[in-house]
C-alpha cells in the first residue's frame, strides 16, 4: 500500500487569499474572517476529517505594485485587510485537540529572541502542535514597515534568514539542557541553574545574550516549513526545513524540483527524506466529470483577472499591468519570487514563460478537477512524482474543505492515501513516524545541544 499523503487546510487570515474575486460569492464566508467562529468552524471540519494541519499564510505589507498603484489591492481585498497569523493560531489551540497549527512569520517582523519565546509558548499550550512557515518577504512595503528603505536583495534575504534561525536554534535547542527542569517542590528547586545557559550570539544583524526564558516545549523547535522555490530558497530549505511548500505546474515539474532539492538536502548532510514536499492544489469536486468541469467554469467566471495579476505583480516585483502580455519573462529583471517562473518552465521543458503564461500558471496550474475517484487518481500521480502532501487551496471557505472532507477523503482513506486517525505524539511525530518529538540529529539545530554547557548562568560583568 502507498505511503499516505499529508493534508493541510491552506488559508489566510484575510478576505482573499489565492483566487481573488471569489469572496463576492454567496457560498463563502471570506468576509467573516474577523470572526473567531469562522475559524473554529473551519478547524473542526479539518480535524474531523483527520487533516494534518491548518497552514495559515501571511503578508506584512502592501505595495503600489500593479498599474503603479495599490488601488487594485484595496478595491479587491487582495490580501488586505489581513490579520496576524500567529494570533489566530493561538486562538485556535483550545478549539482543537490533534490538528497541527502552522503560522507564517517573516524574519522582518519580529526579533528572534521574542519570537522564540512566543513559539515556545504556543507549543506548550498546544501540547506540541505548532509549525512555523519561515518566510523572508518580497515586499518593499514590508521592509519599510520595519525600518528599512526597501527590501534587501533576494539572496541577501536568505543570508539574513540563516542568522535568524541560528539564533532561534541556539535558544530552543542549546539554552536549556535536558533535565534542566527538576520541579522538586520539597527542595524548593524548579530548575537547575547549571543546565541553563546564555548563548552569547553576536552576528551581523543580532546580538543576543540569552538565556531562553521559556523552558523547552515538547518539540523544543516547532516543525519548520519554508516556501521559497528559488535556488537560494531551495538551498535554505535543504539546510533547515522539514517541509517545503511547492507550486509545481504539473507532476513532471514537481518531479524535477523534488529530485533537485533532495540532492541539496543530501549535500547538506541530511537524509533526502528529512524534507517533505507539500504541493499547493485547488480541488474542484463533482458527482460526474461534467459537473466538476461546470463548477470549475463557474468559479473561473467569478475570478478577478486584475486581482490575480496584482497578486503576481507583488510577488514578482514586476508591475505586470504595464507590460506586453507576450513579453518573455526572461527579459525582465526579476528580484521577487523567482520560483514562480522556475516552476512554470520546469513543467514546460523548452518553453520560456511569458507575462501571459504567469497569469495562466497561477490561475489553473494548481487545480485538479473531477469526481472523487478521478481526483484520487490524480493525487496518486502527484505522489508518484514525489510529493509527500498537499496544501489544499480553497475556492470557497469552508465549502471547498467540506467537499474535500466529505467526498474525497473517504476515497483516499480507502486507498491508504489519507490517515483514518491521528497517530500519537506531537505534530513532528505524526509527520515523521518513529522520529521522536525533537528535531533529528542530522538537522543543523542539533549542533547546539549541549553546546553551551560550559557557560554557567550568571550576570555579565559590569
Amino acid at each position: 500500500m502507498a505511503k499516505r499523503l499529508v493534508f493541510n487546510g491552506f488559508s489566510m487570515n484575510a478576505v482573499s487569499h489565492v483566487f481573488h474575486g471569489l469572496w463576492r460569492r454567496p457560498d463563502t464566508r471570506q468576509t467573516s474572517f474577523n470572526e473567531l467562529e469562522t475559524w473554529v468552524d473551519l478547524v473542526r471540519i479539518l480535524e474531523k476529517a483527520k487533516f494534518d494541519a491548518l497552514f495559515v499564510a501571511d503578508v506584512i505589507g502592501v505595495d503600489p505594485a500593479y498599474k503603479g498603484s495599490w488601488d487594485t489591492y484595496i478595491n479587491e481585498a487582495v490580501q488586505i485587510p489581513i490579520n496576524d497569523s500567529g494570533a489566530l493560531i493561538g486562538a485556535l489551540i483550545g478549539a482543537t485537540e490533534n490538528l497541527g497549527l502552522t503560522l507564517t512569520s517573516s524574519i522582518l517582523q519580529e526579533h528572534p529572541f521574542n519570537f522564540a519565546r512566543k513559539l515556545s509558548t504556543l507549543d506548550h499550550l498546544s501540547k506540541g502542535r505548532i509549525g512555523w512557515n519561515i518566510v523572508t518577504s518580497v515586499s518593499h512595503n514590508a521592509a519599510q514597515n520595519f525600518g528599512l528603505d526597501r527590501i534587501v536583495p533576494h539572496d541577501e534575504r536568505y543570508a539574513w534568514a540563516d542568522e535568524y534561525v541560528e539564533v532561534l536554534y541556539k535558544l530552543w535547542e542549546g539554552s536549556w539542557d535536558e533535565g534542566a527542569v527538576i520541579n522538586d517542590a520539597a527542595a524548593n528547586r524548579y530548575a537547575d541553574p547549571s543546565k541553563i545557559h546564555r548563548i552569547h550570539h553576536e552576528g551581523r544583524r543580532y546580538k543576543v545574550l540569552g538565556p531562553h526564558l521559556s523552558q523547552p516545549s515538547r518539540q523544543r523547535t516547532p516543525v519548520l516549513f519554508q516556501a521559497g522555490a528559488s535556488r537560494a530558497g531551495r538551498a535554505f530549505a535543504a539546510r533547515n526545513a522539514e517541509g517545503t511548500f511547492i507550486v509545481a505546474v504539473n507532476p513532471e515539474g514537481a518531479r524535477r524540483q523534488i529530485t533537485e532539492t533532495r540532492a541539496l538536502v543530501a549535500a547538506a548532510g541530511r537524509d533526502p527524506h528529512d524534507l517533505l514536499f507539500i504541493q499547493g492544489l485547488n480541488v474542484v469536486v463533482g458527482g460526474t466529470e461534467e459537473e466538476a468541469r461546470r463548477k470549475a467554469r463557474d468559479y473561473d467566471e467569478d475570478v478577478s483577472v486584475d486581482g490575480l495579476l496584482a497578486h503576481i505583480s507583488r510577488d514578482l516585483g514586476i508591475d505586470l499591468g504595464r507590460l506586453d502580455p507576450d513579453r518573455p519573462v526572461e527579459e525582465l529583471e526579476i528580484d521577487g519570487v523567482q520560483g514562480v517562473i522556475r516552476a512554470f518552465e520546469e513543467g514546460h521543458p523548452g518553453q520560456k514563460a511569458t507575462v501571459r503564461d504567469l497569469g495562466q500558471a497561477y490561475a489553473h496550474a494548481c487545480r485538479i478537477t473531477g469526481t472523487p475517484e478521478t481526483i484520487a487518481d490524480q493525487l496518486e500521480e502527484w505522489q508518484r512524482a514525489g510529493i509527500d502532501g498537499v496544501n489544499l487551496i480553497y475556492s470557497t471557505t469552508p465549502g471547498s474543505f467540506i467537499e474535500f472532507a466529505q467526498e474525497v477523503i473517504p476515497v483516499l482513506q480507502a486507498r491508504g492515501l489519507a490517515q483514518k486517525d491521528y497517530g500519537p505524539g506531537t505534530y513532528r511525530e505524526r509527520l515523521f513516524a518513529g522520529s521522536g518529538a525533537r528535531l533529528n540529529a542530522r538537522h543543523p539545530a542539533a549542533a547546539y545541544r549541549n553546546a553551551f554547557a560550559e557557560q554557567r548562568l550568571r550576570e555579565p560583568a559590569e
